[in-house]
Formats: structure tokens, C-alpha cells, sequence
């Protein structure tokens, strides 16, 4: 694949703090980033309610399927894919959960794991030429891991900054190709 930035690189900040002034949701952003994260990388694994946050801020849109979750299925699922060396394992067990499939586990390992993750969404990956995305493999996600690490670190930003700068820039750039509700983030 070309995965090419959609924006000169120096604007990397200038996307992810517009990002930031037009979310509707970051308070709930917030509170995922500032208390839930730590917690999860504290005691590795998601509680429940710590899982339903994220998932749904992810997408609404399952919910419901992210309930039927039993606690102590979560908890062992989600400390398996935070503590596991296998990439594959990592992110192939999240959509054992119901209602989980590639982007919300990769919003799980984003906010939950040590290691750096990007989140899977639609937007970020036209905003590095990938529209419309291709089926999501895990050879593709690998790529995109691969590729978001070394674009942080060229940027000298962390992850969560290259995620809200892809996410903006093509929010901005469709001009309502998308509804409110698809564009979300999903």
C-alpha cells in the first residue's frame, strides 16, 4: 500500500488541536484518556465499565452487543491482548468480545496498552491515501501500526496526537460527505 499524509507534516499540531476544539464528546475523550487509560495500563485489563466507555465512544452504534459482555470475560480477554508479545493475539482476541470488530479493538489497544497504537477508522486512513479502506486483514493492520509508528516518531508526537490530526484533517475535508453520526468515529 502508498500510505501518503493527506497534510504537510508541520501541521500535524495545527489538525489534532482543531480536532480538540470541535469534538463535541471530549469531555467523555477526556475521562478515557486521564482516568480510565492509566487505570487499565495500571491493573492490565478493562473492567467492564471501562470497556463500555471506550467502546462506545468508538461507535454507539453496537452497544448493545458491548453489554451482553460478561465482567469476567472482559477482564480476561482484555488482559490477554494488554499483556500478550504476539501482535496477532493482541488484537485478533478483542473481536471475540461481542460487538468488537478491528476499530473498536484498536481503539481498546490505543487507550488500554503501553505500546504505541493507532485507532482504525475510516478517516485517518484517507488522510494517508487509503479510501475507500480495503478489508480490514491483520496484515493490513500491521502495516498501518508500522506505518503510524514511524510517522509519530518522524513527527515527533505521540499517538494520540497523529490519531486526533488524521481524524481532523478529513473530517474537514469531506464538508459533510458524511453524517454526523457516521463520522463519529468510526
Amino acid at each position: 500500500m502508498q500510505w501518503n499524509l493527506h497534510f504537510h507534516k508541520s501541521d500535524v499540531s495545527l489538525w489534532a488541536d482543531r480536532y480538540i476544539q470541535n469534538n463535541k464528546d471530549q469531555k467523555r475523550e477526556n475521562e478515557i484518556e486521564r482516568q480510565i487509560s492509566p487505570k487499565v495500563r495500571e491493573h492490565g485489563f478493562y473492567t467492564k465499565e471501562e470497556f463500555l466507555a471506550v467502546c462506545e465512544w468508538k461507535s454507539r452504534r453496537p452497544e448493545k452487543f458491548y453489554a451482553k459482555n460478561d465482567e469476567d470475560f472482559i477482564q480476561e480477554i482484555t488482559r490477554i491482548a494488554l499483556s500478550s508479545r504476539h501482535e496477532r493475539l493482541r488484537i485478533e482476541i478483542l473481536r471475540v468480545l461481542e460487538g468488537v470488530d478491528w476499530p473498536t479493538a484498536s481503539a481498546l489497544l490505543h487507550f488500554g496498552s503501553k505500546d504505541r497504537y493507532p485507532i482504525l477508522d475510516f478517516r485517518a486512513l484517507s488522510s494517508l491515501s487509503i479510501s475507500p479502506p480495503p478489508p480490514y486483514t491483520f496484515d493490513f493492520w500491521m502495516e498501518y501500526v508500522e506505518t503510524c509508528r514511524h510517522l509519530a516518531d518522524e513527527l515527533k508526537v505521540d499517538m494520540r496526537t497523529l490519531d486526533r490530526a488524521l481524524w481532523q484533517f478529513s473530517k474537514k475535508s469531506d464538508k459533510g460527505k458524511h453524517s454526523d453520526d457516521e463520522s463519529k468515529r468510526c
